[in-house]
């Protein structure tokens, strides 16, 4: 048995010996080909031994890994055991070298321009993972690399929690927060409980998914951050609650019609929060009756959360782009796109904090703005999606509710006119027919009685806007 295989590439041959040699003088059970194998080995039955031996496989990462095949193809080794769960995989990187996009979504180790004691002391961090002795990676363990959601299947087995979201910079309150709900016996996950070589997307993903609520600090420094962006929209897309907080700064504009708890004197949670979360962990209770209204926690009913505990500011100027959908619908992420798609539009006329707009509203939405939605969101699909394949598709042709319901049968968004339109997070299951995105849809407001007659109203005033305009084009 191995505590881990190390894989490289002849150019890296002579560092990863240094770090393999390192490794084995700390305990470490190390499988290095040029002092494992012996003369009359078959080397390839060797190496798919030594993998199915090790608990942990090291994928060395050096200016020419990307290129290399035999890396590759043992890379695709190590990842089926890893997928298997045979084994954890890290990348470690030194030298000039970048993460390849094949090893980019594991929690990797960071050698790079580490030498002398800095290196002993890295390599010591990594000899106490491979013995199991520190697993934990934190939350600064990897860089902003941000693929296409991997294609794997939900883990039902992921426990409900609070996840809380945060940038680097706001590590500090976020690991005081964690332990103070943790020891208020409140479910808790965070960026810090992240191990040495988890698939760190698709775990978010998955915690995001089965949140009880997610937890979002805002500062901005979160706003600037694109993994907190894709965070919040990755808990917008599965109609998942929120308790924003604020540290500094303004409310982040995907949050902006969302209660928050103020925290920019450094204060956690009271007993008033406290309740509302213990109250919002009880409505995900197993055995609640179908249909039965939960009092949850942010986003509440207006009238539910104490004046004293909430704050709501003033909207501050323009704070996301059209390149930021651009790169979205560039990486597939379309419902990501859809989110902030109406966020963009919202934000165009002062209406973020309501999450929904009024006729008048759509009369002042900027031409340049919804044809270059319209131009991106045509691009990205061929045609498919967009105002333009909408409106050529199935034109509005009045104002009245009436007309709404005829957009949504032609675009997809209802099946029949008994259907009951579900939320957000099963109604784009259904996206695949023309004209089916944007659907300028708010799942904040779905919190709300009245969330329908919003959309509604968006929708109207959206469209009665491209009409005015000549729209199709």
């Amino acid at each position: 048995m191995y505590d881990v295989f190390i894989s490289y590439t002849e150019q890296d041959g002579a560092w990863a010996g240094l770090l393999a040699d390192r490794l084995a003088a700390d305990g470490v059970r190390v499988f290095f080909d040029r002092f494992s194998l012996h003369p009359g080995d078959v080397v390839v039955h060797e190496l798919e031994a030594a993998i199915r031996a090790s608990g942990h496989g090291i994928l060395v990462i050096g200016p020419d890994t990307a290129s290399a095949p035999w890396a590759r193809q043992e890379y695709a080794a190590l990842v089926h055991a890893a997928t298997e769960g045979r084994l954890r995989l890290i990348p470690v990187v030194f030298g000039d070298a970048d993460l390849p996009p094949f090893a980019e979504t594991r929690v990797w180790m960071d050698f790079r321009k580490l030498t002398g004691p800095a290196f002993d002391a890295k390599a010591a961090e990594l000899a106490r993972v491979l013995r199991g002795e520190d697993v934990s990676a934190g939350a600064d363990a990897f860089g902003p690399v941000r693929p296409p959601r991997p294609p794997r299947p939900p883990d039902e087995s992921v426990p409900a929690s609070f996840v809380v979201c945060h940038a680097r910079a706001d590590a500090g309150y976020a690991e005081l927060l964690a332990d103070h709900l943790s020891r208020s016996g409140l479910p808790m996950w965070s960026l810090g409980d992240l191990k040495w070589g988890d698939d760190y997307l698709w775990t978010i993903r998955q915690r995001l998914r089965r949140a009880l609520a997610v937890v979002v600090l805002m500062s901005p420094e979160a706003e600037e951050s694109e993994d907190v962006t894709r965070e919040i929209l990755e808990g917008q897309r599965h109609s998942r609650e929120f308790f924003p907080v604020l540290l500094r700064g303004e409310r982040n504009y995907l949050l902006a019609s969302s209660w928050y708890f103020d925290a920019r004197s450094g204060a956690l949670p009271g007993p008033d929060e406290l309740r509302l979360l213990r109250r919002l962990s009880e409505a995900h209770r197993p055995d609640r009756a179908p249909g039965e209204s939960p009092l949850l926690p942010p986003p509440p009913a207006r009238s539910s959360v104490p004046a004293s505990t909430f704050a709501t500011p003033s909207p501050g100027p323009a704070r996301t782009s059209l390149g930021r959908l651009e790169t979205l619908l560039a990486e597939g992420e379309t419902e990501h796109a859809d989110l902030l798609t109406t966020t963009l539009l919202l934000e165009a006329v002062g209406r973020l904090e309501d999450g929904w707009l009024r006729r008048s509203d759509g009369r002042r939405l900027p031409d340049d703005l919804l044809a270059g939605i319209d131009e991106r969101w045509s691009r990205f699909s061929g045609g498919r999606y967009g105002f333009g394949a909408q409106t050529r598709h199935s034109p509005l042709k009045g104002g009245r509710r009436a007309d709404f319901t005829a957009l949504c049968l032609g675009y997809g968004w209802r099946a029949s006119l008994q259907e009951v339109v579900p939320k957000y997070q099963h109604f784009i299951e259904r996206s695949g027919g023309p004209g089916f995105f944007p659907t300028l849809r708010n799942p904040q407001s779905e919190q709300y009685l009245d969330w329908y007659d919003q959309w509604t109203e968006t929708v109207l005033s959206v469209h009665l806007r491209l009409r005015e305009r000549g729209w199709p084009q």
